[in-house]
């Protein structure tokens, strides 16, 4: 931690002597004057700054992706005549979550087929769209084919908010922890002004601007955590609704097809 404390005072340091003007309001100096408790608060806040924004470009990421699949697997799905044909194109749409769900109910639907010793959709008779069919296979439990879905569906919400939680825990802690080291900063300060005897503005100024930065340094932690904390999770019903939709249009064509 100590360590790097240190790069980070020395990364503000090149920074200040690069672009701050003589006489400039100077935090590198602030920063490495304050105390080691205001300084280890500095550095776990930036810690929690670091990981949060590492998290927030990730999700992002991922989220633009499962996005793109899932526009392209809806496209195939809904032009397939087979099961077996949707099947064949998951593995090139894996940032999907409707892949988890379709996969989960196709895969029940075989169980049952098998128990039954019906024929198998795999084979041709798992159609997306009504035709005549020779001999097609029955489900045993249509219910059952509706159960697999919900659980691959709420496995696939739990992927998504994956990590979700430290932005949650960054929004709602990180303001507190530099309110510790402001008010710890303060308490420093009242007691360099009871040692000199001095409420001069040249005493007690360098003591609050050293407390207020650990506040300044949460809130700049929090802020993001909290803006794209509330993004994600509106992202993550979108993508539940679009599964709950997906399972439901899946359950119809097995119910045309099937029953």
């Amino acid at each position: 931690m100590y360590t790097l404390g240190s790069l980070v005072i020395a990364l503000l340091q090149v920074q200040d002597e690069a672009f701050s003007p003589p006489g400039s309001f100077d935090v590198v100096s602030l920063i490495r004057d304050t105390t080691p408790i205001n300084q280890a608060v500095l550095v776990l806040l930036v810690l929690f700054s670091v990981a949060s924004w590492a998290i927030i470009l990730q999700k992002h990421v991922a989220f633009k992706a499962s996005e793109r699949d899932t526009h392209r697997f809806l496209d195939v799905f809904r032009k397939s005549a087979k099961f077996s044909e949707v099947q064949a194109v998951c593995p090139s749409v894996p940032a999907t979550p409707l892949v988890g769900v379709f996969q989960a109910g196709y895969a029940e639907m075989n169980a049952q087929f098998r128990v039954t010793g019906a024929h198998n959709p795999a084979a041709g008779a798992g159609t997306t769209h009504q035709g005549p069919v020779a001999a097609r296979p029955i489900l045993k439990s249509l219910d059952g084919v509706d159960r697999a879905l919900i659980r691959a569906a709420t496995n696939e919400v739990s992927k998504l908010e994956k990590r979700m939680a430290f932005l949650a825990t960054t929004a709602s802690v990180t303001p507190f922890i530099g309110l510790f080291g402001t008010v710890v900063g303060i308490m420093i300060a009242f007691q360099r002004i009871g040692a000199t005897g001095s409420t001069n503005l040249a005493v007690v100024a360098p003591g609050i601007s050293e407390a207020l930065i650990a506040t300044a340094l949460g809130l700049f932690a929090a802020i993001p955590a909290t803006v794209f904390y509330n993004h994600f999770t509106h992202r993550v019903k979108e993508f539940a609704a679009a599964m709950d939709d997906f399972a439901l249009e899946f359950l119809n064509i097995a119910e045309r097809n099937f029953t």
